[in-house]
């Protein structure tokens, strides 16, 4: 009898506690979801305004004014590959599909790479999907097939986006580059600043990503082996825990950088500078 009872007690249920309360929580759990839902949507929102406030067609002036203010590039306009891009930053004049802005193929991947990224996820299933909105708080759906069906397992090309995004981090750091050295000049101004801590922050989040850490050393068995890539593991480590950070950080960064390119393009704001 002694034995069947602890047999019976040392059992797991497979289903669910019948709890009729969506939560026991009593704190206010709800905040981070939410600051979650209005941040990530206000970047959505002002993501596809400016992607689509160009006037990159054929007579309408200068179009560039909008996302370029020499030596000025804006992020989400690089690099910068249609008809009405400057000469100074144009890789090259693109004149297939004149009407459609070079910010909506240009974010495809960068964009990729963050909707698939592990804290992202974390952020929208928890902010968007509710499932579930916060630790030991009960979700709305009857069902959880997580990321073995579609359309979520595509969530699986996370590694493909990162390697794509390294290119675009190059682009953006030579982008940088160009603002400071213009005509032969080292020009140095707030925008060569913003541009500058756009770049930062993004290369925190790229090289903190999860799969970043694992391309490293994430498959070795034996760090004593592999020196080099045991040390790069350590550091990628150190910006994978301040990972959230980064990622907001860098997504604001973008959406600032590009705002205050746009300010100086149209004479609202002035950028002081200094030519040396």
């Amino acid at each position: 009898m002694a034995t069947q009872s602890v047999a019976t007690q040392g059992s797991r249920s497979t289903e669910r506690a019948t709890i009729r309360a969506k939560t026991l929580r009593t704190d206010r759990w709800w905040i981070d979801p939410a600051i979650t839902f209005v941040v990530f949507t206000a970047f959505v929102i002002y993501a596809t305004w400016a992607a689509f406030n160009h006037p990159l067609v054929y007579g309408h002036g200068a179009p560039h004014r909008i996302f370029y203010a020499k030596p000025y590039l804006s992020p989400l306009y690089s690099p910068c590959v249609a008809h009405g891009c400057p000469s100074d930053v144009a890789w090259w004049h693109w004149d297939a599909w004149q009407w459609l802005s070079p910010a909506l193929y240009i974010l495809i991947f960068p964009l990729g790479f963050r909707a698939t990224c592990y804290y992202y996820r974390r952020a929208y299933y928890r902010s968007y999907w509710l499932s579930p909105p916060a630790c030991a708080v009960a979700e709305p759906h009857k069902r959880y097939s997580g990321e073995t069906r579609f359309p979520l397992i595509l969530q699986n090309v996370h590694r493909y986006f990162w390697y794509a995004t390294l290119v675009f981090a190059g682009i953006l750091t030579y982008d940088v580059v160009l603002a400071f050295i213009y005509k032969g000049h080292f020009f140095l101004g707030v925008g060569t600043a913003v541009m500058l801590i756009n770049v930062v922050l993004i290369w925190g989040y790229q090289l903190g990503c999860h799969s970043c850490r694992h391309i490293t050393a994430g498959r070795l068995n034996h760090f004593s082996k592999h020196p080099i890539r045991y040390k790069w593991w350590t550091f990628v480590s150190k910006l994978n825990h301040w990972h959230r950070h980064w990622a907001w950080a860098s997504l604001i960064s973008i959406a600032c950088t590009d705002l205050y390119i746009r300010l100086v393009a149209n004479g609202t704001i002035t950028d002081y500078h200094h030519v040396f």
